[in-house]
């Protein structure tokens, strides 16, 4: 299955192993040991140990899919490339020159820290978007959600 044929992710917050299996095209075994094998990929667990994923992890899931299904890469290789593409970020962040499209779309808008792991903040909407205005929409979406709950309970 090629990257544009994967359906278009949701603006939701959070997506079960299950949704995201499908937003992939990976089966849920798969996301499971993945999560073993890239230390990047940590999905929140609730009650029963349930997995939920947040939009830049669903992210990294269909990079991850692409090194090894469609460019050919090995766990390891796949591996050395995402962290090669993160001391590419930093570089570019401390030189203090923006990402170039290509860095863009190689990272995925990752937001990694020095470890490359994700970035994750549970309080606000993800930075770690494909862009800027996807990030205020998908804001604006979900403060729309929360008034709209909000005004029920008057």
């Amino acid at each position: 299955m090629e990257k544009s044929l994967l359906p278009p992710i949701p603006a939701k917050r959070y997506f079960t192993i299950g949704e995201v299996s499908e937003l992939c095209g990976v089966k849920p075994h798969v996301l499971r040991y993945w999560e073993q094998e890239f230390t990047q990929l940590r999905p929140m667990k609730r009650r029963g140990n349930r997995r939920y994923y947040q939009r830049h992890e669903v992210l990294m899931i269909r990079r991850i899919r692409d090194l090894l299904y469609d460019q050919g890469f090995t766990i390891t290789g796949a591996r050395n490339k995402l962290q090669e593409l993160v001391q590419s970020e930093r570089e570019h962040r401390r030189d203090g020159g923006d990402l170039t499209e290509t860095d863009s779309q190689d990272t995925d808008g990752l937001d990694l820290d020095s470890d490359g792991h994700m970035v994750q903040d549970h309080v606000l909407v993800p930075l770690a978007l494909s862009s800027s205005d996807e990030a205020m929409q998908t804001l604006r979406r979900e403060l729309t959600q929360i008034r709209d709950l909000l005004s029920g309970l008057r």
